[in-house]
Order: C-alpha cells, then structure tokens, then sequence
C-alpha cells in the first residue's frame, strides 16, 4: 500500500500556511538548542495565546474552569499545556506527548585543564550519537551555571555571527593509517571528544601558575563575562550542540536541515496544534513536553517521573474534581499520540530497510504500531481497534500519513515513550515525522511532513 507524496495534493493556500508553518518551526529549532530554551520559548508563545502557569493562578486565588487554558512546568525542563474542556477530567484527555531533548556533548563537571598549549573542555555524550560525526564541526555552548548562592547565569556562546565557535580536532588524512583500521565505533574514542576552547596564555603570571598559561586566560576570560570561576563548573549544565541555524535544504526548499529535530519536530508541532484550537473543548485537551527520552526516559524531567501524574492531580484539584481514583480514571481514559520521529527512507542506505514498512520523507505523518527493538523488545504495540479509530480521524481531516517500522528487524530498531504511557491503561500509539539523519549534528526532514504532522495533531484533538 504504497502512500501518494503529499506535495502532489495542495492547493496554493495550504502551501502558503505549509511555508508559515516551516518558518515558525525553524525559529523554533534557532531559539530552543536545550530543553531549557525549549521550555523558556514555548512558555513565550503558549502565554501569547493566553496560557497561564497554573501555580501562579492558584496562588493568586484564582480559579480554574473549562475554557482556561494553564500550564505547569518541572525544573524547568518538562511542561505540560492544558486547554480545559467541558468535560469533567475523569471521562479522559486528549494528550499530544513528544520530547524536547536530543542528542548532544555535555560538560563534565571537572572538566577544564590544558595540554602543551592548548585548553580544553572535557564532556560526556548525551543519548546515541556516532562519536565521528561530532569532530571538525562549528560547535556552541548553551545552558547555565549556577553559583553558590544560587544566582543563575545563562551561557550561549557561538550562535551571534561575532561569537566565537569552539571546535573538536581530527587526525589528519596524512597520518590516519591507522586510525582508518578502526571501526567506526572506535575511530573517535569517547574521550577524545574534548573541545578546544583556547590556545594564547594570560601574561605575567606567577611562576606555579605559567604551565597553564592558556587555561588561567579562558577562565579570565569566563570570570569577566559570566563572572564564574572555574568551581561553579560543579554546578553547571552547559551543553555543546551544533552551531548555526535550521536552513531550508534543497534547491527546491523542500526540507529542513537543522540540529535537534529529534523530537523538537514534534513538540513544536505539538505545541502549535494545541495553540491554534482557540474553542473551548468538549474534552481537555493536554500537551506533554518531556525531557530525557534519549536516555531511557529516566529522572525527575523523563516520563518516568511522576511529573505528569501530578499535574493531572494538581489540576483535578483546582477544578474541585480530585479523588485518587478520579485521577486514575483521567488517565486510564485519555487517548495519546507519542510522537517522536521515525527513521526516514534513505536509498543510500536501502539494506538496513524493509521498503513496505518505512517511513518516506513527503508522504505525511508516521504511525507506528509498535516499535521496540527485534522480536517487539521494549514495544508498546498499540491495539488494533484504537489504530482504526486514528486511521478514521486522519482520514476524515484529509490527513497525509503513513505507517512504518524503525529498519529491518534483525538490525535492531528503537521506541520511544509510548509504552510508559500505555502503563496507565489509556490508549496511545507512537507516531511523528520522518527524518533523515536522525542522530546526527544535523539533521533532514520534509516541510510537508511537519505540515502534515501539525494538521494530525489539530485532528487527534478534536476527534480523539
């Protein structure tokens, strides 16, 4: 059954608000390179639409009801978006889920020494990454450092095109006989992924201090800008992405290349679906934006923690309808999309596929029946019955979509939350948008298929 390219079918208005939808996204992507940032812009834009932080309403003395639309934040890295309906919240929601996490090098905690000459920053990879794809590239520092006394500093250097970038090294070609004999898996060891951040030494310093001459200079220079030294790297989250912004990809400007598009292509389009249904639902509508999921979904932020759970208690509260088991029932009854992105189609890579069970770039949003890794490992399955109600709902809304699995079986595979959520019994099914890449510094998806992913998501919210 093979599904028709989407672009074949639309019409100059829907290409216009495809091209809206693209640009929106793509500053997305430019102001959210963390999930902090992530968290700080869809604050911004959910309270342009009227959203309220639910604890400020509350401690102000306000009230909820059906028609206000509230949000709630953890540690500032996971949120949850509610557009309350007319419904009392025990008959169920309709919840759009996706993660604002991605790949990415974080700084070790001990992490600045030098080495004849030049100064480095130790890190740590966050999530799966091919450790070779990270070296000889433009990279910037994001996130905060936090003193002693609890001041916050926010950190974004690389991104201002008078910024400096930082910068990991490779062998040179002329050299690499060896290092060519490696596997990819090796040819980069993990510990050599160490950033270069200077090389001129600070003048006149103490003779214990001139060995390191060029590390004393950085963090100078850290102190006058940020005013830390080099202790508060103790208490610090700085994350070391791709520098740059999303671009238009193609010479027809059909895709987007861009860092961080897994998950943030769903979120955001998640965020936008949740924002432009301005009515007053029948049923409540909910928006869960998590963090963690490159990791196993763990933590305080990852959608194993109990943030969700307590929000929807939070909530029944303060609309006079909490009971622990009207909260059960809530989600028990709710119906999800877990949507995170699949692996794209490549022919360049056509043995790693099973061509009738992939995702193509163009053909719309991805369903994902189930996920997991060989013989259904970690999947969450999604029954039969609530695939045919989604089916229906995409249809009805003259939706592009098409179904997949993640490559061929034997390969290995991969999921995402869906089977965290399934444990409270609601119904839910993994889907989202098709990327090429995936994993990679940057990465490349279709504008009708983030498009199409909007228009999905709008669906599911009112039909679910």
């Amino acid at each position: 059954m093979e599904r028709r390219n989407a672009w074949l079918a639309y019409t100059e208005a829907e290409e216009k608000e495809l091209e809206e939808t693209a640009a929106k996204y793509r500053y997305f992507l430019d102001q959210g390179k963390t999930e902090r940032e992530c968290v700080t812009q869809i604050i911004r834009e959910a309270e342009a639409a009227g959203y309220e932080s639910l604890e400020k309403k509350l401690a102000e003395g306000g009230s909820v009801k059906a028609g206000d639309k509230v949000y709630t934040v953890g540690m500032k890295k996971i949120i949850a978006l509610y557009h309350i309906g007319q419904e009392p919240l025990e008959k169920g929601m309709n919840i759009l889920c996706a993660h604002i996490d991605s790949p990415r090098l974080d700084i070790k905690q001990n992490p600045l020494y030098e080495d004849t000459d030049l100064a480095y920053l130790d890190t740590h990879y966050y999530g799966g990454v091919k450790k070779y794809q990270w070296v000889a590239l433009p990279l910037a520092m994001h996130g905060v450092v936090v003193r002693k006394d609890g001041t916050v500093v926010d950190v974004k250097i690389g991104e201002d095109e008078s910024d400096p970038v930082l910068y990991i090294t490779d062998l040179l070609i002329h050299l690499s006989a060896k290092q060519l004999q490696k596997t990819a898996a090796e040819v980069i060891e993990g510990e050599n992924l160490d950033i270069l951040i200077g090389t001129k030494p600070l003048k006149d310093l103490p003779d214990d201090k001139k060995k390191e001459a060029v590390k004393e200079n950085v963090l100078k220079l850290l102190n006058e800008k940020y005013g830390i030294d080099e202790e508060d790297f103790l208490s610090a989250e700085l994350e070391i992405v791709p520098a740059g912004k999303a671009r238009e990809g193609g010479l027809d400007r059909s895709m987007i290349i861009a860092y961080g598009q897994d998950d943030r292509v769903c979120a955001y389009t998640s965020l936008l679906a949740q924002l432009e249904l301005e009515d007053t639902p029948v049923r409540t509508h909910c928006c869960l934006l998590v963090d963690k999921e490159e990791i196993g979904s763990v933590g305080a932020t990852g959608m194993q923690s109990r943030f969700f759970e307590n929000s929807v208690a939070e909530l029944m509260e303060a609309l006079g309808q909490y009971s622990e088991l009207k909260v059960r029932r809530a989600l028990s009854r709710s119906s999800m999309l877990s949507s995170d992105v699949s692996a794209g189609y490549d022919p360049a890579y056509a043995e790693a596929f099973e061509k009738k069970n992939s995702a193509y770039l163009g053909r719309g949003i991805v369903l994902n029946k189930f996920t997991g890794a060989r013989g259904k490992s970690g999947s969450n399955d999604a029954n039969a019955e609530y695939v045919a109600r989604v089916r229906k709902i995409f249809d009805d809304h003259n939706v592009a979509f098409q179904t997949a699995e993640l490559g061929k079986v034997d390969f290995g595979g991969g999921g995402t939350i869906a089977y965290i959520a399934a444990l409270y019994e609601m119904e839910v099914i993994d889907s989202g948008v098709a990327v090429l890449s995936m994993h990679a510094p940057w990465e490349a998806t279709s504008k009708a298929d983030v498009y199409e992913a909007k228009k999905a998501y709008k669906a599911f919210l009112l039909d679910a």
